[in-house]
């Protein structure tokens, strides 16, 4: 048996399999885990019992047990969330903004730097300073993740990154190197969208859907409570291609009318720096429409459609439980809320279900935290499973 001064790590299929169901949906009842997943008293017994010796799980009070009560007292297994810290990083094309977290992804420290120098090996340094600045006075961090836009290979090596000028990089293996950590990289996207399936929106649903807008348009499709992998397709850019109007705006970045250039920031200033010749920022754009300025009214307005549209249609075809709006453009919403709305209804059947869109700005440290996400699942699950 491993001793309390090893690593819990690597579980058993078995032990994974219990430690995944209370990490997610805890605390539970060993009758409700046993339901869950299909096991006998014994076989359970059997399964929880090094967990909780060597401190991953623990037995706690039953939720509105008295002292009066008759009997055995129920025990529901929760985990122990700072048996362990993780660190999680987003890189991106200026700064890397890191954060530390509990096993159940609770952030307890935020780190930021800015890059000098995009160089794989200086970038490298960066994050090694952080890993020691993040765990100072901390137990060492059982493990690293690493979020960045782009294509991402075998969870270790950046194929390309066009934020970064990054091709073939393996940055696992340097920042490994520097930290003696277990490191795990994966395009920030999949990362955002695999903490918000274990612990936030999408927990517990089956089908469910992220879509983020920002400095670029992500997509993140869970079905059956899994991530769907795209085999290669991560950040290739779907919303370059994805036209919601054909007589659209034709920016540098997307072709014409395309979702990217339609919705991302950098789109959006590029209509009214052309239509204005000045160079204005995304919140100031948000709000001169929203105080009826006719140029940024318009373009504001028609990202509103846009964005109606695009949901609209992702709801038509997956017909998810949820879709999650998320990234530093969600601001759209509270200025053109009502114009996503009512664009969504009118590209939906009058009958259909309404679609539950759930709107939230989120700053890089909410991706840095689903980096953090990826380096749980990974120690948790084993590289190949997730």
């Amino acid at each position: 048996m491993r001793t309390q001064a090893e690593s819990w790590l690597p579980l058993s299929p078995g032990e994974r399999s219990v430690a995944i169901e209370v990490l997610v949906h805890g605390p539970l009842s060993r009758t409700e885990i046993a339901r869950r997943l299909d096991l006998s008293p014994g076989s359970l017994t059997r399964l929880t019992k090094p967990l909780i010796q060597e401190g991953l799980l623990v037995e706690v009070e039953e939720a509105g047990a008295t002292e009066g009560r008759q009997g055995r007292p129920s025990q529901p297994l929760d985990v122990v969330a700072d048996s362990r810290h993780f660190l999680g990083f987003k890189i991106t094309d200026d700064t890397v903004y890191g954060v530390l977290t509990t096993l159940r992804s609770e952030i307890v420290a935020r780190l930021d730097r800015s890059l000098a120098a995009r160089d794989p090996g200086e970038v490298a340094d960066v994050l090694a300073g952080m890993t020691r600045e993040l765990s100072r006075g901390r137990p060492r961090p059982a493990g690293l993740g690493i979020g960045v836009g782009g294509l991402v290979e075998g969870r270790s090596v950046v194929g390309e990154s066009p934020f970064l000028g990054w091709r073939g990089v393996p940055l696992a293996a340097l920042v490994e190197e520097r930290t003696g950590l277990p490191v795990v990289v994966e395009n920030d996207t999949a990362a955002f969208v695999e903490a918000e399936t274990w612990f936030g929106a999408g927990r517990g649903l089956d089908r469910f859907v992220v879509l983020t807008i920002g400095a670029g348009l992500g997509y993140g499709l869970v079905l059956g409570g899994r991530r769907v992998p795209y085999s290669g397709d991560e950040d290739r850019g779907f919303g370059r291609h994805w036209i919601l109007d054909p007589y659209g705006p034709l920016t540098p970045d997307g072709r014409r009318g395309s979702a990217v250039s339609l919705l991302t920031i950098p789109n959006i200033r590029y209509q009214v720096r052309a239509a204005t010749g000045r160079d204005v920022g995304y919140e100031e754009i948000l709000a001169s429409a929203a105080a009826g300025e006719p140029m940024p009214a318009r373009v504001v307005g028609e990202a509103a459609r846009a964005l109606g549209i695009l949901v609209a249609q992702i709801a038509n075809f997956v017909m998810p439980q949820k879709i999650l709006l998320a990234g530093e453009g969600v601001g759209l919403m509270k200025v053109a809320g009502d114009v996503v709305e009512n664009t969504i209804r009118d590209n939906r059947h009058p009958r259909a279900a309404p679609v539950v869109l759930e709107a939230r700005v989120s700053d890089f440290h909410d991706w840095a935290r689903g980096a953090a996400v990826l380096a749980i699942q990974v120690l948790v699950l084993g590289a190949a499973q997730v």
